[in-house]
């Protein structure tokens, strides 16, 4: 496996594939760095050259942000909105959608597991109405 920004990529796969496992890079950006390099993107990434890798390498540190770069500006820009104060940095501080998803439904991810209000299972009513005259 050869290394590429500090990201083992796969041997086995293609090259327009192998590329996208950088963070930063998508199917789009591969194009491009492929014919800068001038590379065919069917070409499986084990039967690259030293000489080709290292254009590769060369190629995607000059032009695109990848990995810990663009993760840290990302999570820069979080940061600043959040200090500011503005609706998308409340939104993010609070651990809730910023992009406008509607959040009455949905949203599980974001808000994690269900939160029951108000009604409980027989067995659980059970164990809170005996727990109930032992507390006082």
């Amino acid at each position: 496996m050869a290394r590429i920004s500090g990201v083992d990529l796969p041997n086995d796969k293609r090259l327009d594939i192998a590329l996208t496992y950088l963070y930063g890079v998508g199917r789009s950006n591969v194009k491009l760095i492929l014919k800068k390099a001038d590379l065919d993107p069917t070409r499986r990434f084990k039967t690259l050259t030293d000489d080709e890798v290292s254009k590769l390498t060369k190629i995607i540190e000059k032009d695109t942000m990848v990995e810990g770069d663009l993760r840290r500006a990302v999570g820069d820009s979080i940061k600043r909105l959040i200090e500011i104060k503005s609706y998308r940095g409340m939104r993010h501080a609070h651990r809730l959608p910023s992009r406008g998803q509607r959040t009455k439904t949905n949203a599980r991810t974001k808000r994690g597991k269900r939160m029951t209000v108000g009604a409980l299972k027989k067995e659980d009513r059970a164990k809170t109405e005996t727990a109930a005259p032992a507390a006082k």
